[in-house]
């Protein structure tokens, strides 16, 4: 309908119609993410970790006992951080990670959770779940799971370009 004003042009207070749907889909999507990473980061914050620092010590913790190179680290973590190093030392001096040189390449860096790291993972566990449900709850599954392949779709072909 020409002239209706969108939910997304009333919440960043735009006052003229965007130049295409997929502007306007793509500026929903950013909005979207923004909200969430910052309802997220409400309960994350409390716990004296950073969403990031709490992305690392989730791969860390279903990486085992085994660990983890910094690299690799870095590719699994939802928002990529350039500082991973900066990062890694932040949750060293916490105590909730370890960090190892292999004996046989000392470019290469075996990160580990700690039990204090695994300790706050758990007792941050439910609160974190509550507010990752409370983002999506007005969606039934059949919705999520369109969602998440329409959010797949995109990734998908962005990662092309």
């Amino acid at each position: 309908m020409p002239g209706r004003t969108s939910r997304i042009q009333s919440e960043i207070k735009q006052k003229r119609p965007f130049g295409s749907k997929e502007q306007e889909a793509a500026i929903a999507l950013l909005r979207t993410a923004d909200v969430v990473r910052r309802r997220i980061a409400e309960v994350i914050q409390p716990h004296g970790v950073t969403p990031q620092q709490y992305n690392v010590l989730r791969i860390l913790a279903g990486a085992g006992a085994a660990g983890m190179p910094t690299l690799e680290i870095a590719a699994r973590m939802i928002e990529r951080a350039p500082g991973i190093t900066r990062l890694l030392d932040r949750l060293e001096a916490k105590r909730m990670i370890r960090r190892e040189r292999c004996p046989t390449d000392r470019r290469e860096v075996t990160c580990r959770i700690s039990e204090p790291g695994l300790q706050l993972l758990k007792r941050m566990e439910e609160t974190v779940n509550r507010a990752d449900h409370a983002a999506i709850k007005n969606l039934a599954t059949r919705e999520l799971e369109q969602l998440i392949a329409l959010l797949d779709g995109v990734r998908r072909e962005v990662g092309r370009e």
